[in-house]
């Protein structure tokens, strides 16, 4: 049980890494609006806008990092995701899980 507990907690960081991306992702839109409306006001002074896109740019990067994180993380989640119902196919024979189905179609009816 303890392989399983292991996978178990490698999807809830894959999850929790997954949340941390939405959530630098709004932040990410947030920061474009807000220089978007910095642009626009004419008392803005032009070092303000480059700052402000400076941020932008920053927590661009840092998204992009998390982002490379999952795509790493993920294949593997994938592959034991792949390798666990392979070896569901191969200890489970289909003509148990097609009765169970006969039987819970005939009940409901």
């Amino acid at each position: 049980m303890g392989k399983r507990r292991l996978i178990e907690n490698y999807y809830c960081d894959v999850n929790n890494i997954a949340d941390v991306v939405t959530k630098l992702i709004g932040s990410y839109r947030l920061l474009v609006g807000s220089a978007e409306e910095l642009n626009r006001i004419t008392i803005a002074k032009k070092k303000d806008v480059k700052e402000a896109l400076d941020r932008v740019n920053d927590m661009g990067d840092i998204i992009d990092e998390y982002i490379c994180v999952l795509d790493k993380i993920s294949c593997t989640y994938l592959n034991y995701c792949t390798l666990k119902s392979q070896v569901l196919k191969v200890k489970i024979e289909t003509s148990y899980i097609l009765t169970e189905i006969d039987e819970e179609l005939k009940f409901k009816e």
